[in-house]
This record gives structure tokens, C-alpha cells and sequence, in this order.
């Protein structure tokens, strides 16, 4: 039997284990920290921040790891998100390791330096 999609944010985040609730929290206080005029909303049945009527960056939890999205990847200045790349525009970061809290703050930024200037 398939699961209902979450309604919110809160409602997607308390479907996982501890561990993993405790990251995807983190995530949300980064992205706010970093796009704070940014709304939160679920698309395609993950969190997902929009500012301007646009996506500035989405989030999911796995068994193993979150993931942001869209990331940087090739980006200039985002050498170091080359650990974390995973596909086209994804960033896994595996559970049990500490968050690098400064690069996500960096990516969800360009996200939205690149929407507020209309690139």
C-alpha cells in the first residue's frame, strides 16, 4: 500500500527515524537561515522552498543519507561539494556525519542570488 504524500513539511519530516528527523531539521534551520524570505511548501512530495513563485532548493531523507536539490555542482567556488555529488544537480550527505553547515548555507544562497537576479 503506497504511503500518503505529506501535507507539510513538519508532517514529511516526522515520517523518519530519529537520526534522521534530527538532520532534515538541521537542513530546514539552514535553509532558513540562508533564504529567509523563502516559503516552505512540498513539491514533487518533498520539502521544497520557493521565493519569487520559484523553487530555491528541496530536500528528502533516505535510509542513508539527505539530499539537497538542486545543487551547484561545477559551479564556481563549489570545488568542494564535488564529495557530496551525486547526478546533475544533487548533493548527498550521509547520515551520521556531521552536516557541512557552511557549504549548504552557500548553496542554498546561490540558489537564490540566481532566482533574485533572474539568470
Amino acid at each position: 500500500m503506497a504511503q500518503k504524500a505529506a501535507a507539510s513539511i513538519d508532517e514529511y519530516i516526522s515520517a523518519f527515524p530519529v537520526q534522521t528527523r534530527v538532520v532534515l531539521e538541521q537542513f530546514r534551520t539552514l535553509i532558513h537561515e540562508s533564504a529567509s524570505d523563502a516559503v516552505e511548501t512540498i513539491s514533487y512530495a518533498i520539502p521544497t522552498f520557493d521565493l519569487n513563485g520559484k523553487h530555491v532548493v528541496s530536500f528528502a531523507g533516505y535510509p542513508h543519507h539527505v539530499g539537497l536539490y538542486p545543487a551547484p555542482l561545477g559551479a564556481a567556488g563549489f570545488d568542494d561539494l564535488a564529495p557530496y555529488a551525486s547526478g546533475k544537480a544533487t548533493a548527498r550527505f550521509p547520515l551520521g556525519r556531521p552536516l557541512p553547515e557552511e557549504l549548504i548555507r552557500r548553496c542554498v544562497r546561490h540558489q537564490v542570488e540566481r532566482i533574485t537576479s533572474g539568470a
